[in-house]
């Protein structure tokens, strides 16, 4: 599922090829944008295009619609001049946006609809929102970069004191954009075991888990940013970097850990039974441990160097 930053340059993609520009023609095979019509589009400008989270809104002018969409597990926008070959088949197009120079193709979206602005902030996925992670690092119009309130993600994330720290982590409602990819970094580069209730945190170790998230997240989508890292410079665009040498542990099962040579293990967490990598040397025993057991964070000693190292980039 694409996550915060793929999102936000998912918006700034748009935003360069179709900000300021006039639909031509609209199509649709989404039902709640069928519904509300489609044709209403056409004739409009677009405003603003606005990443929330994992939330992409193109707003139109004059009519003040928003177009919502959220990307689930195999959704995604693409840009095309005219007569350019799709890469994906017309028939998983969810919207085709028509403007001058370019067409603007929504494939296989979780979320497809057409909202006016009360609706907008009646939302449930979006008024429900934790704070952006990446707030007021818009696309459009560009500003200078705010910081989320992370006092806010904090409160929200001791109210769910009775979840593991790993679905924490994943709730959209305590800070939003973080995605599993993120979820298993911050965790390790704090050595805490994706398994261990947010209650047996220690406060600090709370905070910085917020704090490395959005530092991730918001160096990950800087100027010149084009990949993803959580072990360097966002900025990965020379010939021979690997996508392995770009992550701790994601995507790495039995691979030997960074810090301590310990094989990598993962399993399914969660409601959504997403998959989780740690080191059981650095982090913890995992699902498998002692639920009594106080683990994670600073109420247990470090068993792997490097237990809050810096994080660079």
């Amino acid at each position: 599922m694409p996550e915060g930053d793929t999102i936000y340059r998912t918006a700034r993609t748009l935003a360069a090829a179709i900000l300021g520009e006039r639909v031509e023609r609209a199509e649709t095979r989404a039902p709640r944008v069928a519904d509300v019509g489609v044709k209403r589009l056409e004739g409009q400008t677009v405003a603003r295009i606005e990443p929330r989270g994992k939330h992409v809104l193109h707003w139109f002018a004059p009519s003040d619609l928003a177009l919502h969409t959220h990307m689930g597990m195999t959704g995604s926008w693409h840009v095309y001049r005219h007569g350019e070959r799709w890469r994906k088949p017309p028939v998983r197009a969810w919207v085709v946006l028509t403007f001058p120079e370019v067409v603007a193709v929504c494939f296989t979206p979780a979320v497809c609809e057409l909202l006016g602005p009360d609706q907008v902030a009646r939302h449930a996925s979006l008024a429900g929102l934790g704070p952006d992670a990446l707030s007021e690092v818009e696309p459009t119009p560009r500003s200078a970069r705010g910081e989320p309130d992370l006092a806010e993600a904090r409160r929200r994330l001791d109210a769910r004191d009775a979840w593991t720290a790993g679905e924490a982590l994943l709730d959209q409602r305590v800070l939003a954009g973080v995605g599993n990819v993120y979820k298993n970094e911050v965790l390790f580069i704090h050595g805490v075991d994706p398994w261990t209730r947010v209650a047996e945190l220690a406060e600090p170790t709370r905070d910085a888990l917020l704090a490395t998230a959005t530092q991730l997240l918001r160096s990950n989508v800087a100027d010149g940013a084009v990949r993803r890292t959580t072990t360097g410079s966002p900025v990965e665009d020379r010939p021979g970097r690997r996508e392995a040498d770009r992550l701790h542990v994601y995507g790495k099962p039995r691979q030997p850990c960074p810090r301590c040579g310990t094989p990598i293990r993962v399993a399914r967490q969660g409601s959504q039974a997403r998959p989780t990598y740690w080191c059981p040397h650095c982090q913890g025993p995992g699902p498998d441990g002692g639920r009594g057991q106080k683990r994670g964070g600073a109420q247990t000693p470090a068993r792997g160097p490097g237990r809050s190292r810096r994080v660079r980039g």
